[in-house]
């Protein structure tokens, strides 16, 4: 059986809930993820901002200033951030997170141990695990042909 800690992505890139929403914006863009964990500075998760997120909390700040109101502006991720986040540990079933993440319709599992975050396994390398079975696949069983 496979485990969640055989896919996962290790030391996934985290911020901490002071950092700021143009902070989460530019690492999502640096690094090209979708899924931020926001954490503490011993590593222990607090919560999680998507790019979803940032881009609700921009519409939200321009609808604001289009109606001329006094704008606030959502300046660090503990404003922004989703907590109670649903997780898995690294010993966790690979099948059974990826059953959940769509019964869910969640992008991403931060994984936990002991509390800490250690890693995350996301929709995206759901993706890459399907195509390296497909090619795995094609391998085994020849393509036929008329």
């Amino acid at each position: 059986m496979f485990k969640v800690s055989d896919m996962m992505t290790p030391k996934p890139h985290t911020l901490l809930r002071s950092n700021s929403i143009d902070d989460a914006r530019k690492m999502m863009n640096e690094h090209d993820i979708h899924h931020l964990p926001i954490v503490d500075e011993e590593g222990v998760m607090l919560g999680l901002v998507t790019q979803k997120d940032l881009l609700s909390a921009q519409e939200s700040s321009l609808e604001k200033q289009d109606r001329n109101l006094d704008s606030h502006h959502l300046a660090q991720l503990s404003e922004l951030m989703h907590e109670n986040v649903m997780t898995v540990s690294p010993h966790g079933g690979l099948k059974e997170a990826a059953k959940f993440m769509q019964k869910h319709k969640i992008g991403c599992l931060p994984i936990l141990d002991n509390g800490k975050l250690v890693g995350i396994i996301t929709d995206t390398d759901f993706v890459g695990i399907a195509i390296n079975m497909l090619e795995l696949q094609e391998e085994v069983e020849p393509v036929e042909i008329f």
